[in-house]
């Protein structure tokens, strides 16, 4: 509260883009997202390409965009257990087609996953792999932290070299909050450790479970709130995307999660104007 006499404070709000994952709207496809983030007042939309087959389609793709006027801001590439057929058997050219549509809808980011450790080639050249893409186009590569597995009190690291990328010489990075629930370990630190190559927030929350709860932010125990506020006191202009989980709810109550999601982001993401952009 500002009193009489008292210098109000500047509050800037970084150029940071709001979006929603189509995730986020699981069983429902990718056209139930841009409708759900156009009613909801998102800036954008995450495309997860999975076994939607409308998620692969990029002319579908386009059409949505204009059908709801809504930017595609981000590609997340089939990395999944279960996508790993999506496009091709070759993770490389998964990858070199998420670019191709990053570039034809305009999205500026494609969020990649370590590789697993059973892909032996592909994690072996992983890195320099990534370097050579991220250099054929202005597309940001940005890798995603992961998590351990857990069972009978032992851990088992599914993901190679490690599911903590920021060990790499990688550009660009994804933070996802809710694995650094999974994983347990500090996502403060981590985003420190990302530092200027942070490229890609996945805003999710979590309780440190041994699963990937992507709970509603400010629900869990990370610090979702604290790393929206530090992205806003740096000037942060990467897109923060909400990918939570909303699978067994009905229309209703999807859409007031994804709601509270976007003004829990759009709360912390105006922050006291005390530092320059970076």
């Amino acid at each position: 509260m500002t009193r009489e006499g008292d210098t109000p404070q500047t509050v800037r709000v970084p150029a940071a883009k709001v979006g929603l994952s189509t995730a986020s709207v699981y069983p429902e496809t990718a056209p139930a997202a841009f409708e759900l983030a156009a009613a909801l007042g998102y800036d954008g939309v995450e495309v997860m390409v999975w076994n939607d087959p409308i998620s692969q389609d990029v002319d579908q793709l386009r059409d949505l965009q204009q059908r709801y006027g809504l930017p595609v801001l981000s590609i997340h590439a089939p990395c999944l257990i279960i996508t790993q057929r999506v496009w091709s058997p070759d993770p490389w050219e998964r990858l070199r087609r998420s670019k191709e549509a990053a570039e034809v809808l305009g999205a500026d980011t494609v969020v990649v996953h370590p590789p697993f450790r059973w892909q032996r080639e592909y994690a072996r050249n992983f890195e320099d792999g990534i370097e050579r893409l991220g250099a054929e186009t202005a597309v940001k590569f940005a890798v995603e932290n992961m998590f351990p597995l857990r069972a009978r009190g032992r851990a088992f690291i599914p993901y190679a070299p490690h599911w903590d990328p920021t060990s790499g010489s990688y550009r660009h990075f994804t933070l996802d909050t809710s694995h650094t629930a999974v994983a347990r370990t500090d996502a403060l630190a981590l985003l420190d450790r990302m530092g200027s190559r942070l490229a890609h927030l996945h805003l999710a929350d979590g309780s440190g479970l041994f699963k990937d709860e992507h709970l509603v932010p400010g629900r869990g125990d990370q610090p979702c709130g604290t790393v929206l506020e530090r992205l806003a006191s740096s000037g942060f202009r990467g897109s923060v995307v909400v990918e939570v989980g909303t699978r067994g709810m009905d229309r209703e109550q999807r859409e007031a999660d994804l709601a509270e999601s976007l003004a829990f982001a759009r709360l912390h993401l105006a922050a006291p104007a005390t530092s320059q952009p970076v």
